[in-house]
């Protein structure tokens, strides 16, 4: 039986659908998708809005929700829920609990301060990592660099973010600021932003209404100011930095996923003190693209870069192609990320000893014929 364009079922099937209520907030088709099994239990979807001591606030289709996250705090700490997260969450009781979450699209993961060698996730499925970097103070372009590393390889698309650029009065040197900062961050976009002028808040605002984004940066660099900014209000609390060395206090301590009015949402986190690398070769690799495309060129497909014949990243450095600041911010990044790897991997610890004592007994060969005047 064939039916008429006019058919009931076909005039339904053409009106628009209405948006689903956590659409502002992330809630696309594919999360539907993912989300059906626990649907058939019965559990509501909620995006994680921000995480306490064994509990979490959420926004349900049911509106704000509180639960309690035993169900989802194992010993593996990058396995813990997140702010960012999609989760599966009791349509009541009391208290309610989060039953599972949903596999991440990204996760933006730091190594701890702590000597145990454990990462920790700062945000989960974030399209833009914007790190804001203060104007106040002299610019850390290795800080920058490591930043960088983190974000590229959460899978988000990184933003550099350069705040307080009222606080520069030439525009030459704000100019020449901005350079230095592209030459760390190439394939990123670099943008000067004062959020006590507005200048620049616009372009910001419509990068991150396009999905999530995770605002990243030491104390005092103006997250929570610039956040304020792009929410049109005073949500966040914001305290001045310090005269001396243009440092902050920590104001934001739990981080806050926040619906902006453009479009989009925001996760303000706190200031971070250590950025530690935690398995981010290829973040690395991904900052420093013009030194990986030299080695490409290298004699030796395993060149170091040190003093071998034919290396084409140490023939830049002398032509002045490579700035020796870039080259030794690459080798320090290489060689943290390797420790950090190192501690988890068991081969590559081998690997590194092996190298280690190929060295040491170089050196002591080197040594003795010093001593004995061979050569």
């Amino acid at each position: 039986m064939s039916f008429s364009a006019s058919s009931p079922s076909s005039s339904a099937s053409s009106l628009p659908s209405q948006p689903h209520v956590l659409a502002p907030y992330g809630w696309d088709a594919a999360w539907q998708a993912e989300f059906r099994p626990y649907a058939a239990q019965g559990l509501l979807p909620g995006r994680v809005v921000r995480v306490d001591r064994g509990q979490c606030d959420l926004v349900t289709e049911a509106g704000p929700v509180r639960a309690d996250t035993a169900f989802v705090t194992p010993h593996d700490p990058l396995r813990v829920i997140c702010t960012g997260d999609w989760a599966a969450v009791e349509a009541s009781g009391n208290p309610r609990y989060v039953k599972a979450y949903l596999p991440r699209r990204t996760a933006f993961v730091r190594s701890t301060s702590s000597q145990r060698s454990e990462g920790q996730i700062l945000a989960a499925n974030v399209d833009h990592a914007v790190i804001a970097v203060s104007l106040a103070v002299e610019l850390d372009l290795g800080r920058v660099e490591r930043f960088l590393a983190l974000a590229w390889e959460s899978g988000a698309q990184p933003l550099v973010v350069l705040t307080k650029a009222d606080l520069v009065a030439d525009p030459a040197t704000l100019a020449h600021l901005v350079r230095d900062v592209e030459t760390a961050a190439p394939g990123v976009q670099v943008l000067t932003v004062s959020s006590h002028t507005g200048e620049g808040t616009d372009v910001l605002s419509a990068v991150v209404a396009d999905g999530t984004g995770v605002l990243l940066g030491i104390s005092g660099a103006g997250k929570s100011t610039l956040a304020n900014a792009l929410l049109g209000a005073d949500v966040m609390e914001v305290r001045q930095t310090r005269e001396a060395d243009g440092k902050g206090r920590h104001t934001t301590t739990t981080r806050n996923l926040l619906a902006l009015p453009g479009g989009g949402v925001l996760i303000d986190t706190p200031g971070l003190r250590g950025v530690g690398l935690w398995d981010a070769g290829t973040g690395v690799g991904q900052v420093f693209a013009e030194i990986e495309e030299y080695a490409r060129r290298c004699r030796f497909h395993d060149c170091a870069h040190e003093a071998e014949p034919g290396c084409a990243v140490l023939a830049a450095l002398d032509s002045g192609e490579l700035p020796e600041r870039r080259l030794e911010s690459y080798r320090k990044l290489l060689r943290e990320n390797r420790r950090i790897v190192a501690k988890t991997d068991a081969r590559l610890r081998s690997e590194i000893r092996r190298d280690w004592r190929l060295k040491s007994a170089e050196g002591r060969a080197n040594y003795a014929a010093k001593r004995t005047g061979r050569a």
